[in-house]
């Protein structure tokens, strides 16, 4: 069967006409290309020649702009306004935000305490005004420390802003007026970090480092560990600072968040009185080292 077949198939091939088996390239030009008409038919494909473009648009110039059609219908005056609002509508609103990251009961050993650390801010993308506040203290002996910043804030990039302005502290007594500059933002991988330096009335010169990080553990269910330091160029006494490093807080907060604006949380917290502060500490009969439970509530609107 299998010869039968092949004989059958050379038979076919024999009785085919020549002019059937020749190769005409022309048939298989692509669309555009044209053939030399200097070649044989039977020349390889690789001769032929593909005709050039009428025009080289790569080489006429982009025309030109046409506008808007209603400028042909409007005074230039109503649309600059059109712009504006156009403008103002789609991210240039001034805008605003209240937060608190901390507000917060602490069990303490011995007097339990408070503690807050919130900011709110009025403005743009560029610009702002930004109103800080921390402090903290005891159910028995009142507010130990407080705070409030008044500052401009000014954009320096996509993520980090500089600011300036005054800070005034209520405690600890006597009272302190600072000029405040400093740099607030985000760093890669999302730490939230702030960093200022503070000149008082009386010529001292103090300085601030913070930051926390929110590691998701689900949608809802938040872990923010967190970091503060101050610092001051020299020691103070009536305020009860050393040089250097002053102190230092850690946090462990979990929070849970019923609403993205409203996030109820526990944790631990953590603060020591470094080096010559904790002198002064111990001077008046304060505490040199402070462990917390804390219960608290994050919001923002």
């Amino acid at each position: 069967m299998i010869v039968a077949r092949f004989v059958i198939a050379v038979a076919l091939v024999a009785a085919t006409p020549a002019a059937a088996q020749t190769h005409d390239p022309a048939m298989h030009a692509m669309p555009g290309m044209t053939m030399s008409p200097s070649q044989p038919a039977d020349a390889p494909a690789a001769v032929a020649t593909q005709s050039a473009p009428a025009t080289d648009a790569a080489t006429q110039p982009p025309p030109a702009p046409t506008g808007l059609a209603a400028e042909r219908l409007y005074p230039p005056g109503a649309m600059d306004a059109a712009y504006a609002a156009m403008l103002q509508e789609h991210g240039g609103m001034p805008a605003y935000m209240l937060l608190f990251n901390i507000a917060e009961y602490q069990v303490r050993n011995g007097s339990d305490g408070y503690r807050w650390d919130g900011q709110a801010w009025f403005g743009g993308d560029i610009n702002r005004f930004v109103l800080k506040s921390e402090g903290e203290g005891s159910t028995r002996g009142g507010l130990e420390t407080g705070e409030v910043q008044a500052l401009f804030s000014h954009a320096i990039g996509p993520y980090f802003n500089l600011q300036a302005g005054l800070r005034q502290d209520f405690q600890p007594t006597p009272a302190r007026t600072y000029a405040t500059i400093g740099v607030e933002g985000v760093l890669p991988y999302w730490f939230e970090t702030e960093a200022a330096v503070f000149l008082s009335n009386h010529g001292e010169l103090l300085g601030r480092l913070q930051g926390y990080y929110d590691q998701r553990i689900t949608q809802r269910l938040i872990l923010q560990p967190r970091i503060e330091a101050n610092l001051s160029a020299q020691d103070i006494a009536e305020t009860g600072i050393g040089a250097g490093v002053s102190n230092i807080e850690l946090g462990l907060r979990l929070r849970y968040e019923i609403r993205r604006e409203f996030a109820p949380y526990f944790g631990i917290s953590y603060d020591s009185k470094i080096g010559k502060t904790a002198d002064f500490a111990r001077i008046g009969g304060n505490d040199v080292h402070n462990s917390s439970i804390v219960f608290g509530i994050r919001m923002w609107i």
